[in-house]
């Protein structure tokens, strides 16, 4: 069975474990993928597929709700960032269990446009992969939200002041991907996102300090400089 618009959920499902594949659980895992779930698809086929069914809300709504990581992730290629609703990205928020599915939903919640809310609010939840939404979600916006201002980027950077020091691997990575991202914006972003990566880079904080030297590696390197139209 080819999959098709008016493919329901089981349908899609049935589907995709036809095409799973033991050997690409075993790489997945290799990346810190949440495996237990998985049926081995790679995000090549899977974006085949969001091709093939296109966007249906409700029934990306039931993907979801299997719990299989193939579907979940074909449920935020599909879903309709225009229908999603507060609610129903706090209860996908909830139920993420892997840096992959956080980082893949985190583009679905920016194009609905739910990230002022959003972001303060999953920054402050001590879960591990919630607080990863919040900056995966920053870094998100600071490339693909290219119509807002760079001062809605900017007043991000508190937060990412704040949460610094977390120490755990999936935030502390997302933390330092969102500075890096708001300052290869711009130039009017650059500035204050170096001088927060050289402010982290000088911290006593093991983890702060990995964070702006990381950042600092990038933000000030030759390419990215010249792209923005910067001196050397």
């Amino acid at each position: 069975m080819t999959p098709g618009p008016a493919s329901t959920a089981e349908e899609i499902i049935e589907h995709l474990r036809a095409l799973g594949s033991d050997e690409n659980i075993a790489g997945m895992a290799r990346f810190g993928i949440a495996t237990e779930t998985a049926l081995g698809l790679s995000n090549v086929q899977l974006r085949r597929v969001a091709r093939m069914v296109k966007t249906d809300h409700a029934r990306a709504l039931d993907l979801w709700t299997s719990g299989i990581r193939e579907a979940r992730l074909l449920a935020a290629f599909t879903a309709d960032p225009k229908a999603l609703t507060l609610a129903e990205a706090r209860q996908w928020a909830n139920a993420c269990n892997s840096w992959e599915v956080v980082d893949t939903v985190a583009d679905l919640f920016v194009a609905a446009r739910l990230e002022q809310v959003l972001i303060p609010e999953f920054a402050a939840d001590e879960r591990e992969f919630v607080r990863r939404l919040a900056f995966a979600m920053i870094a998100t916006a600071a490339v693909h939200l290219k119509k807002e201002p760079d001062s809605t980027l900017l007043a991000w950077l508190p937060l990412i002041e704040t949460h610094a020091a977390d120490e755990r691997n999936f935030v502390k990575k997302s933390v330092n991907w969102a500075l890096r991202q708001i300052g290869k914006r711009s130039p009017a972003c650059h500035g204050p996102a170096l001088a927060l990566a050289q402010k982290l880079a000088a911290s006593t904080d093991r983890t702060a300090r990995w964070t702006g030297k990381d950042a600092l590696r990038e933000l000030t390197n030759g390419k990215v400089r010249e792209r923005l139209g910067l001196p050397a």
